[in-house]
């Protein structure tokens, strides 16, 4: 899965989760779905880390860019 934007943060999907900086996943950047979450809720994993990030601001990589 890709960014479609970047969150005002991003929340880690640690047992004990955190909030870090949204400029740690690069929007081209392209991620896997690990689980999915109640509330449309999707855990990704990145380069830099397992996230979790609400299905709106996602789209599958085959997927055209918007705009």
């Amino acid at each position: 899965m890709r960014l479609l934007q970047r969150p005002s943060y991003l929340k880690t999907a640690d047992p004990m989760p955190m909030l870090r900086p949204p400029d740690l996943v690069d929007l081209a950047e392209v991620g896997e779905v690990v689980a999915l979450r109640p509330l449309g809720t999707v855990a990704v994993r990145f380069r830099r880390g397992t996230f979790l990030i609400d299905g709106a601001l996602l789209r599958r990589p085959d997927e055209g860019t918007a705009g």
